[in-house]
């Protein structure tokens, strides 16, 4: 039960992390494309990576992977917003945007996990 009440915690606080820094992000660009979210995602994608690889490779434990991944970098990330924003580009006409964050937003996170796990293992 503790366990799960830390993991609340740190949800709490990525998504905290997540207004902040997805604010921060959209109020330097302009335009329709969420700048804010493809970030948030991306930089989260790359911590859990890096969560993935000092559980898998050097033992750090369950309770890390849970409370870092599950709460922290699962209240950061966002992918019901990222789709959600998918729709709206598409609905507003901006077809090439909508096409362009929904599959680079999975590609450049999937490549950040990876760069985050191959960092991790090499440490």
């Amino acid at each position: 039960m503790m366990l799960a009440l830390v993991v609340a915690g740190a949800g709490g606080l990525g998504a905290v992390a997540r207004f902040l820094a997805d604010g921060a992000v959209q109020d330097r660009t302009s335009g329709p494309f969420p700048y804010g979210t493809f970030v948030v995602n991306v930089v989260g994608s790359f911590v859990l990576g890096l969560v993935a690889g000092a559980v898998w490779y050097h033992g750090a434990g369950d309770r890390l992977d849970a409370v870092a991944g599950a709460g922290l970098c699962g209240g950061f990330t966002t992918w019901s917003t990222a789709s959600w924003e998918s729709v709206r580009l598409a609905e507003s006409g901006y077809l090439r945007q909508a096409a362009a964050f929904t599959l680079g937003g999975l590609v450049a996170a999937l490549a950040a996990a990876i760069a985050g796990l191959a960092l991790a293992a090499a440490l």
